[in-house]
């Protein structure tokens, strides 16, 4: 988790030399702390990669195996952090991320562009500095090839 704020408190940094017991405003936004799990961080990580045209899935193969068993249980749902790990700090994080690409897509292009939503997205909504997004391309996905993961059933 992380600790974005932390900030603000009267008897805080900042308060050293002054003299009369002076007590620098805080705004109201600005006191008190904000945490952002891993687990936030990597759901935010795995939308904004799977918007990616090329990027036909996420995680390899094994988990996108157990990934669509879950999605078959009732109330497993759908994982969204599937292929992503996050490590989150203070200010910064760092992501790897596993994909499957479609075949016949530029893959380095496919990856910058992964690259650019993920860090995009990141930052502007947790705030946090993306530090860097590793990239592993694990599979492509042949035109001929079927989906690993079940279709749905047709009677619910």
């Amino acid at each position: 988790m992380t600790d974005t704020a932390g900030r603000g408190r009267a008897d805080g940094p900042g308060q050293e030399g002054r003299e009369g017991g002076a007590k620098e405003f805080v705004a109201p936004g600005d006191r008190g702390r904000t945490t952002i799990a891993d687990g936030v961080v990597e759901k935010i990580a795995g939308m904004a990669a799977r918007d990616v045209l090329g990027v036909h899935a996420m995680g390899g193969g094994l988990a996108r195996t157990f990934g669509a068993v879950r999605d078959r249980v009732p109330g497993g749902g759908k994982s969204v952090t599937r292929g992503v790990k996050a490590e989150v700090g203070e200010v910064q994080t760092a992501l790897d991320l596993e994909i499957v690409v479609d075949y016949g897509v530029a893959i380095a292009d496919v990856a910058r562009a992964v690259r650019e939503n993920v860090i995009s997205a990141v930052e502007r909504m947790t705030g946090l500095e993306v530090v860097e997004v590793n990239i592993a391309v694990s599979d492509v996905k042949l035109p001929d090839e079927e989906d690993e993961e079940p279709a749905a059933p047709r009677i619910q």
